[in-house]
């Protein structure tokens, strides 16, 4: 005759527990590097991130470039006379109507930070050429003015300004 002991039910019991922690236990840790594995690497992380950039070292005159996001950045330390002349312009003549002062941050007029992409087919200007001794893309003949306006050739619009803010005088971070 077989009987079914209260031993019996709890020792089962104990088993069916004791497997499904382990299962539990196998899941999660299945489960942890899979989702891990789904954030992005570090060169992501570091490629959309802001950067600082030290203005001291640039002389009057000097354009540098410096890349974000994998673009190129010109930060133009502008003259007197490139200010004056990208103040001097008619902005209702323009292409793509903008005037200087919305294109540098206030008390910063001397300072000018672009995103170096021609909006006309991507390609990268060079800086302090053309006839308004400004960008000039040689790919296409797109020229832009001391302040990053388009004034002829077949790009649609100016130069775009990437976010920055200015940390101290000669410390800017873009992003």
């Amino acid at each position: 005759m077989a009987t079914n002991s209260s031993a019996e039910h709890s020792r089962r019991d104990f088993l069916y527990i004791a497997t499904g922690a382990v299962a539990a236990a196998g899941g999660v840790a299945v489960a942890v590097p899979m989702i891990a594995q789904m954030n992005p690497d570090a060169s992501t992380i570091a490629a959309g991130a802001p950067i600082e950039v030290n203005l001291a070292p640039v002389a009057e005159g000097q354009v540098i470039k410096v890349f974000w996001r994998g673009k190129p950045i010109y930060i133009n330390h502008r003259t007197k006379k490139e200010i004056d002349a990208a103040r001097a312009v008619d902005v209702a003549a323009l292409p793509d109507p903008q005037p200087d002062t919305a294109r540098v941050k206030q008390g910063k007029d001397q300072w000018l930070v672009l995103v170096g992409i021609c909006t006309h087919l991507g390609c990268i200007p060079l800086a302090h050429q053309g006839s308004y001794n400004g960008f000039f893309c040689p790919c296409h003949g797109s020229v832009y003015d001391t302040s990053g306006r388009i004034r002829s050739g077949p790009a649609p619009s100016n130069l775009p300004l990437p976010p920055y803010v200015f940390l101290s005088d000669t410390q800017i971070r873009i992003g």
